[in-house]
C-alpha cells in the first residue's frame, strides 16, 4: 500500500473516531439538558428551547432581499439597507393635515416631589427580565442584581433628569427591528411591523413617571386598554351581552368598528395639560420625543441613522398611557357611556339603535379625530347590524360606503350578528394548533417527560384555546370540537395514536391535563362570579341586568350566556 492510500485510510479512521466522539459529547450534552429540564430550575429554559427549535424549523428566518417601492427585487446589501431606511423613515415621519389649535389651556405650575427610592423599586419590579436590550447594551437584570446600590444610583439619576428636564442623549437612540406579520409577501416592507428596542434604563424611568401620571389623570370609563381592573374580556363580554339582548328582543343594533391608521404626538402636550398634568411632567415627556434617532437592524446589517419626529414611541413603557390620555381628551365631546362607546387603546366600537344615528356618530368621531391629525382608516373600518331588516342599507363615511360584515374579530374574539359562536370556536381551535406548532419542538421530543410536556401545553397552548370563551355559551357539539382538537395535540405530544387503543382519560392523566370542557365551565363560572361581585356601575353588571322592551321570536329561546350559567 503506497503512502497516499495509507494516508487516506488513516484519515477515514480519524474521521470515524471524531464522529463517535462528537456523537458521545452531543449525547452527553443532551442528557445533561434533559436532566436539567426536569428540575424546577431548568423549567425556565424550556420555553427558550421551544422558541429556538421553532426558529430552527422555519425555512426562512430572515429575508436578505427586499423589494423597492416599484416591486423590483433588491439584492445588494447597500440597496436593501437603503430601502429599509427609506420605508421606515417615511412611515415614521408622515403627518396628516390638522387644524391649527387656537384655544389655549392653562398649564399646571406646581412643585413636583423628587423621585423616591420606593418608586424606583416598584418600577424595577414591573420590568420583565430576558428582554432584548437597546443600543446601550445594559439589560434591566444588571440593575436588579445590584440591589439597593442600583436603587440609590437610579433615584439620583432620575432626580437629575427631573430637575434638568433633559434626559441623557444615549436614551434618544433606538434600534428598529422589522418583524414579519406572517401574512403577505415576505419581500414587501409593508408586511413588516417595526419594533423599537430602547434603553432599559430609560424604560425604568418611564415606569416611574407613568406611576405618577396615573395618580393625577383620571381616564374615562369607556377606555378599557391598559387600565387597572379592566381587560379585553370586559369589552368583549359587554358587546356580546348587548348583542344577545337585542337579538332576543328582535330589535336592531348597529355597530361600527373604527380603525385608526396612525397616532401622532402633536396633540399630546395639549391633552396632558388639559388633563391636569403638572407642567414639569409635560416638559419631561416632551423632552423624551426631541431629537429621537433610530437605525433599522435587518438581515444584512444596520442602516444609517435617521430622525423620528412624529408619533408615539413604539416599545416605550409610557406610550400606552399617553395614548389613553390623548384619546380621552380628543373623544370628550363625542363619546357616550359604555356600551354605546367602547375603546381599547385605538380600537373603537360605536353602537346605536338606528343606522342613521350610528352614521351620525361615526361622522362626529371622524371630525373630532381627523381635525387633530389622526386618520380614520376607510378600508379597515367595518359595520355590522344585528336583527337587520331587509333593505336597511349600509353606513357611509363622507359619502363612501363602510364595509358591511356578518362577523368581526373584536379584540381577538370573533362576534357574529346572530349571536352564535361557531366561528369563534373554529378560531380557538386554529389558535391552539398555532400555539402547539410553536412549541412542537419540545412537545414532540420523546426524551422530555410527560409532566413537562403537560406544563408547556397548559401554559402555551391551552390559554390560546380558552381566550374569550368565558363570554360565550357553548353547545355540546362545540365543546366536543375543542376537546377533540386538544386530544389530537396531546396524542401527538405523547407519541401515541388512536390505533394504540389508549383511553382519553389515560392520555389526560399522563399529561396532567384536565378535560377542556371542565376548564371552560370553570373559567365561565369564575368570570360570572367576578361580574356579580363588582360594583353596580360596572359595565358587565349593567349589561346582565339591562332589560329591553320587545318580544322574542316564536319557538325555542336562543341560548344566552346568563341562562347557560344560571340554569
Amino acid at each position: 500500500m503506497d503512502r497516499t492510500e495509507e494516508n487516506r485510510q488513516e484519515y477515514k479512521e480519524l474521521q470515524r473516531r471524531v464522529k463517535r466522539e462528537v456523537s458521545k459529547a452531543k449525547q452527553k450534552a443532551y442528557d445533561k439538558l434533559y436532566t436539567r429540564l426536569d428540575t424546577r430550575e431548568g423549567e425556565k429554559d424550556l420555553y427558550r428551547l421551544a422558541r429556538q427549535r421553532d426558529q430552527d424549523g422555519k425555512d426562512v428566518q430572515q429575508v436578505r432581499v427586499i423589494k423597492d417601492r416599484d416591486g423590483r427585487v433588491l439584492t445588494s446589501e447597500e440597496s436593501v439597507q437603503r430601502r429599509w431606511k427609506e420605508y421606515f423613515e417615511e412611515l415614521m415621519n408622515e403627518e396628516n393635515e390638522s387644524e391649527k389649535r387656537v384655544e389655549g389651556v392653562n398649564s399646571v405650575e406646581e412643585k413636583v416631589d423628587q423621585i423616591r427610592k420606593n418608586e424606583v423599586r416598584k418600577a424595577l419590579k414591573r420590568m420583565k427580565s430576558g428582554k432584548a436590550v437597546g443600543p446601550d447594551d445594559i439589560p434591566v437584570e444588571v440593575w436588579k442584581c445590584l440591589g439597593e446600590a442600583a436603587v440609590e444610583f437610579l433615584a439620583s439619576l432620575f432626580n437629575r433628569v427631573l430637575e434638568s428636564e433633559r434626559m441623557p442623549e444615549e436614551w434618544r437612540r433606538s434600534v428598529l427591528v422589522p418583524i414579519f406579520k406572517n401574512k403577505g409577501d415576505m419581500q414587501s416592507c409593508s408586511n413588516y411591523r417595526g419594533i423599537k428596542l430602547m434603553s432599559h434604563t430609560m424604560k425604568v424611568w418611564e415606569r416611574a413617571v407613568e406611576a405618577r401620571l396615573r395618580k393625577v389623570v383620571e381616564i374615562c370609563e369607556q377606555q378599557y386598554g391598559f387600565m387597572p381592573r379592566k381587560s379585553t374580556t370586559d369589552a368583549i363580554f359587554a358587546l356580546r351581552i348587548l348583542m344577545e339582548k337585542y337579538r332576543d328582543g328582535q330589535r336592531e343594533l348597529h355597530c361600527v368598528f373604527v380603525d385608526l391608521e396612525k397616532v401622532y404626538d402633536r396633540e399630546l402636550w395639549y391633552c396632558m395639560r388639559k388633563s391636569g398634568v403638572a407642567e414639569k411632567y409635560v416638559r419631561v415627556v416632551q423632552d423624551m420625543y426631541e431629537r429621537s434617532r433610530t437605525v433599522v437592524r435587518c438581515a444584512v446589517g444596520q442602516t444609517e441613522v435617521f430622525n423620528v419626529v412624529v408619533g408615539l414611541h413604539q416599545g416605550s413603557a409610557l406610550s400606552p398611557f399617553l395614548f389613553a390620555i390623548m384619546m380621552d381628551q380628543l373623544s370628550e365631546e363625542v363619546r357616550q357611556e359604555s356600551p354605546w362607546t367602547m375603546m381599547f387603546a385605538d380600537d373603537i366600537v360605536i353602537c346605536s339603535e338606528s343606522r342613521e344615528q350610528v352614521e351620525e356618530k361615526l361622522e362626529r368621531w371622524r371630525f373630532a379625530l381627523e381635525r387633530r391629525g389622526m386618520k380614520v382608516s376607510r378600508s379597515k373600518t367595518e359595520y355590522m347590524c344585528v336583527n337587520e331588516r331587509e333593505g336597511s342599507g349600509t353606513v357611509r363615511l363622507q359619502g363612501e360606503e363602510v364595509k358591511k360584515v356578518q362577523e368581526f374579530k373584536y379584540l381577538g374574539s370573533t362576534v357574529q350578528i346572530n349571536g352564535e359562536c361557531g366561528k369563534e370556536v373554529k378560531k380557538r381551535v386554529q389558535a391552539g394548533w398555532n400555539g402547539w406548532r410553536k412549541v412542537s419542538g419540545v412537545l414532540c421530543d420523546q426524551k422530555i417527560s410527560a409532566r413537562i410536556k403537560g406544563k408547556v401545553y397548559r401554559t402555551v397552548v391551552r390559554p390560546a384555546m380558552l381566550y374569550g370563551l368565558e363570554t360565550v355559551s357553548l353547545r355540546k357539539r362545540q365543546e366536543s370540537e375543542l376537546e377533540v382538537a386538544e386530544l389530537k395535540m396531546l396524542r401527538f405530544s405523547l407519541g401515541v395514536t388512536r390505533s394504540d387503543r389508549i383511553r382519553n382519560e389515560y392520555i389526560r392523566g399522563t399529561a396532567h391535563v384536565r378535560r377542556l370542557g371542565d376548564k371552560v365551565r370553570e373559567t365561565r363560572l369564575r368570570w360570572f362570579g367576578h361580574v356579580q361581585r363588582r360594583e353596580s356601575e360596572y359595565i358587565g353588571r349593567r349589561m346582565l341586568d339591562m332589560e329591553l322592551p320587545g318580544r322574542r321570536q316564536r319557538g325555542r329561546p336562543k341560548r344566552s350566556l346568563k341562562n347557560h350559567i344560571t340554569r
